[in-house]
């Protein structure tokens, strides 16, 4: 795999590399500043120039990039089976939260690390290191210096749980050199749905639909002593959670809450932040209307008084979806997406969600059809359709057997991408 002379590459394209080329003491200001913000791990801070401190394993090398968590988590089945097959895996992620989740997911056979800086030089340390044999993106990550090294190196790269929303289609439309720059020199590109495999192709991927990885992945971690804990802790209370929430959205579920309370007064509201970090916020919000919180990152423990408890600690969102009567999943209330609704029908949990799932746009649209979620529109319909829930145990059932369901039907698309994935491995030598 010795490097060949690097495709032409688009004009701004060009210009970006060359930028990142100058740039490296504006980018170790940037680290430093998001390192203040503990944003980053100053002991692994050479990974994101493409230093490793860790030696390239023997074998056959995969190389797969998620920005994050949700990224990370829907390829780990693929992750899991590769290692199965003796192909050892590289996994980078961007953030200190999937870092920290690698750590404790990762199988045997498979390293994290951070994922370099999109500039050329690191780029090129982190390729002279690895020599990957095949390199997988994972859903919409495109980094064009990363990238370019891979195909001037003819590393075969390919595109898994491919996603491409209509707003950023729309985007790329009025780019279309840039994407196809981009897209084009895929080996494969495997799309999480029609509509997105339609798109990618669109733009001059070569774009398949292959399923959505999230239907495959495991159901999240339940820690059977700590539930039994908090259940006896909390007793035979109805349970609103709040799961995955957003600034702006933790505003919305209290006052949610409040109205709920007049229906259901032995209600205990749970918020799962998206970020722990901002467990101290939250709970200073709910503070400032007059009701004081309980942190889960703090020690505390909510017993058969506790109006509202901030689950701010990672890794621990199986446990409250197995804990709760009924689970709001947030990110769907503000501009954000919204979040999976897989992880909480895999473990029987009656789903709520926002209007703004553009990031699922697909399943929601599925599961709501089939009677899987239901759609509030606001704090109020929160309110109004979580207490219909609750008094109606029937309901509740049908609601999480459907959304079971669901996820159980679509399952499948990690045998297609894995057997993408072999097949390349197979002439990447």
């Amino acid at each position: 795999m010795s490097a060949v002379a690097s495709p032409r590459w688009p004009l701004p394209l060009a210009l970006y590399a060359f930028t990142g080329r100058i740039a490296g003491p504006a980018l170790g200001y940037y680290l430093r500043r998001r390192m203040a913000r503990g944003k980053e791990d100053p002991a692994r801070l050479p990974e994101r120039w493409g230093i490793a401190a860790i030696a390239r394993p023997a074998g056959k090398l995969v190389w797969v990039h998620g920005a994050s968590v949700g990224e990370m988590l829907s390829v780990l089945p693929l992750i899991e089976r590769l290692c199965q097959q003796g192909v050892r895996v590289l996994l980078t992620t961007g953030t200190l939260t999937s870092a920290e989740l690698a750590a404790k997911r990762l199988p045997k056979g498979a390293i994290h690390q951070f994922v370099p800086l999109d500039v050329p030089q690191a780029a090129t340390r982190f390729f002279d290191h690895w020599k990957p044999d095949l390199a997988l993106f994972v859903e919409s990550e495109f980094w064009p210096n990363l990238m370019r090294e891979a195909f001037a190196r003819r590393v075969p790269l390919g595109l898994v749980n491919g996603r491409m929303s209509e707003r950023s289609f729309a985007r790329w439309q009025s780019r279309r050199s840039l994407a196809e720059a981009l897209l084009a020199p895929l080996d494969f590109a495997l799309a999480q749905s029609p509509g997105d495999a339609q798109r990618l192709a669109a733009l001059g991927a070569p774009a398949l639909f292959g399923g959505n990885l999230k239907f495959d992945a495991k159901a999240l971690p339940v820690d059977h002593k700590q539930r039994a804990a908090l259940a006896a802790a909390i007793g035979p209370r109805p349970i609103l959670l709040a799961a995955s929430t957003h600034p702006g959205e933790e505003a919305q579920i209290l006052t949610a809450a409040a109205m709920l309370r007049n229906k259901e007064p032995e209600l205990l509201t749970i918020i799962v932040p998206r970020h722990p970090e901002r467990g101290d916020e939250i709970a200073a919000l709910s503070a400032s209307g007059g009701m004081m919180a309980l942190q889960r990152s703090k020690g505390d423990v909510p017993d058969d008084l506790t109006p509202l408890y901030i689950a701010d600690t990672l890794g621990e969102l199986g446990l409250f979806y197995s804990l709760a009567s009924v689970a709001f999943i947030g990110g769907s209330l503000v501009d954000v997406g919204g979040h999976n609704p897989i992880e909480p029908a895999r473990l029987g949990t009656p789903i709520l969600t926002g209007p703004d799932v553009k990031n699922f746009a697909d399943i929601y649209a599925e599961f709501i059809a089939r009677g899987a979620a239901l759609e509030v529109a606001d704090a109020k319909a929160l309110a109004e359709v979580a207490a219909r829930l609750m008094r109606d145990g029937a309901a509740r059932a049908a609601l999480a057997e459907n959304a079971r369901t669901v996820a159980e039907e679509n399952a499948g698309a990690i045998d297609t991408a894995l057997e993408a994935v072999l097949t390349r491995l197979g002439g990447a030598a």
